[in-house]
């Protein structure tokens, strides 16, 4: 049963376009579940709506089988962790995190076992007597998560949370929001652009385009097997090129270069097969030819800007053996790795 449901959300501002049309989802009790997509997808509308700090046009918000969509933000009993952090100053950490419950009026002796509970569970146990600004940008993100978990809420609204926290950061506080995350069983939103930020922590992933959702399902599904161009090009595929189905049911690009896939959403005989570069193997005998054109390293591996009948790829390859611009290389594309796609 659905603990939060959106259905056929509409929001658009000034009465011009629409940046959410027909909006659905639906999330578990319990769940983790991105919003993921580029700048102006409508991602950060769709969790404000959630908030109630926009009211749709047309739509429903529900949750745990109560609709909420006219009910204030102030009503709803969400916690919510933005990307300033928005921490008082002037007051201490663990001031900072009783503060939603004091606006509650709960009794002293609740707000100071609570507070510490949830420092405790937060890694700040020993942080309450100090101020903001002696604290470091992940400390200070933790001390946000905690503010809103302290009043118990229904549900975690965390919109970019870690894009002002530097790489290592990023990753070590993905690691702690899914860690209080599961220890608290609370069903929570997150918003980002993050594509493995997103991947690593969540049970259910919505990618947006232009106020609507193209894909929603597990990131292990979506990160096999996107249903669209958009998908596959936000999840980090780079090859693409058009196919053709002929009468003895083989494919064939424009080139006549026959390939072979296992993994399809294809229902017509024309459409777009795709694969990434690290799935690209070289070998001595491959299925196409090219021409090195660039070579830039990665680190792991080198990846190789690669001239062939099918166009310009990009292949990844192993530091075992290293092309040189302007050798000639063979190319295999594994029909597991090889998506096809609705063109």
């Amino acid at each position: 049963m659905s603990f939060v449901e959106l259905k056929d959300i509409r929001v658009s501002y000034d009465g011009k376009q629409n940046i959410l049309e027909n909006l659905n989802i639906s999330m578990k009790k319990g769940e983790l579940v991105s919003l993921l997509g580029p700048s102006g997808c409508g991602k950060t509308t769709t969790l404000r709506v959630i908030a109630g700090l926009i009211e749709p046009k047309e739509g429903q918000f529900v949750l745990d089988q109560e609709e909420l969509t006219k009910v204030p933000v102030h009503k709803r009993n969400f916690g919510m962790v933005f990307q300033s952090y928005a921490l008082f100053p002037h007051m201490t950490i663990a001031e900072n995190v009783a503060f939603g419950l004091k606006l509650r009026k709960e009794k002293k002796e609740v707000i100071d076992q609570k507070v510490a509970e949830m420092l405790e569970i937060c890694g700040l146990e020993n942080f309450g007597e100090r101020y903001p600004k002696q604290l470091s940008g992940g400390q200070r993100q933790r001390v946000a998560l905690a503010r809103a978990l302290v009043i118990e809420p229904k549900l975690l609204l965390l919109d970019e949370p870690l894009s002002n926290l530097d790489a290592k950061l990023r990753v070590a506080m993905r690691i702690e929001i899914k860690r209080i995350q599961q220890k608290l069983g609370i069903t929570t939103v997150f918003v980002t652009h993050d594509q493995e930020e997103c991947f690593s922590i969540s049970d259910k992933v919505a990618i947006m385009n232009n106020g609507v959702i193209e894909q929603y399902d597990t990131p292990e599904q979506i990160y096999r097997l996107p249903i669209s161009k958009f998908v596959a090009q936000f999840i980090g595929f780079e090859n693409f090129f058009d196919v053709t189905r002929t009468t003895n049911g083989e494919l064939m690009t424009a080139n006549e270069v026959r390939i072979e896939s296992s993994i399809s959403t294809l229902a017509n005989d024309t459409g777009i097969a795709t694969i990434r570069p690290e799935d690209i193997v070289i070998e001595q005998t491959g299925d196409i030819q090219g021409k090195v054109l660039v070579r830039t390293f990665l680190g792991k591996s080198h990846q190789y800007e690669v001239e062939t009948a099918l166009g310009k790829l990009l292949v990844n390859g192993s530091d075992k053996q290293i092309f040189e611009v302007g050798e000639t290389i063979e190319l295999v594309f594994p029909a597991d790795k090889v998506v096809l796609l609705e063109r």
